[in-house]
């Protein structure tokens, strides 16, 4: 009597078990890619986080769709790609308080830090060099400082878009909030293609390895 018991108790939690598996199989794959930047202020260096996930929208064919959400203070905007839903956010607010939108919508969607990626410029890459950084140090950026304040976390993995820094040191603060040349320009957008295809590589390697803990490091993928 006892071990027919012990048999349905082990089947029961077998079947208990295949079904959790089935479900977390069946669950479909959620990231949120947030263009920091200035609201308002698009096309500048600054804001060139907000250039690239314009341009990730265009590639995804939801460039049309954007719409402002009072609840998490962002324009949004969803999009499908080989099977994972991603949430494209651009935070209404000035550069260093990004981070509210981001906590906003990580709320909303029920998002965990790891599951967001932050396109932001660095004076410290010239232009033309992109890399995707694994968390850390926000580095004196006040839009990443922002998001890691708010989530209280920096585990948000990062596509760093170079921007360069101007000659004159005490001309930075100009030099950011100006605009692109129009040389900058057509050097851009090839750029940001490729710093994409690395973020949406990364996501891809994620979703294949089949659980929200899986994050290769992407310290070294660099252009």
């Amino acid at each position: 009597m006892l071990q027919s018991v012990r048999a349905v108790c082990c089947l029961r939690l077998g079947r208990c078990m295949s079904q959790a598996a089935g479900a977390g199989a069946g669950r479909e794959r959620r990231f949120m890619v947030v263009g920091l930047g200035n609201h308002g202020m698009s096309g500048t260096r600054h804001s060139v986080g907000m250039t690239a996930i314009n341009q990730l929208a265009r590639r995804l064919n939801v460039a049309d769709q954007w719409k402002s959400d009072r609840r998490t203070g962002a324009d949004l905007v969803t999009a499908q790609h080989d099977g994972v839903h991603l949430i494209l956010i651009k935070p209404r607010h000035y550069m260093n308080v990004n981070g509210t939108s981001v906590s906003n919508a990580a709320v909303k969607f029920r998002l965990t830090p790891e599951d967001i990626y932050l396109l932001h410029d660095d004076l410290d890459k010239s232009l033309g060099k992109v890399t995707l950084k694994l968390g850390g140090s926000a580095r004196g950026h006040n839009g990443v400082r922002s998001c890691v304040d708010h989530l209280k976390s920096d585990t948000m993995i990062r596509l760093l878009i170079g921007i360069g820094r101007p000659a004159d040191k005490s001309s930075v603060t100009p030099y950011v909030l100006g605009r692109f040349t129009k040389a900058e320009q057509e050097t851009l957008s090839p750029v940001l293609d490729r710093g994409l295809d690395l973020l949406l590589g990364h996501i891809q390697k994620r979703t294949q390895a089949g659980t929200g803990l899986a994050n290769p490091r992407p310290a070294e993928n660099r252009i």
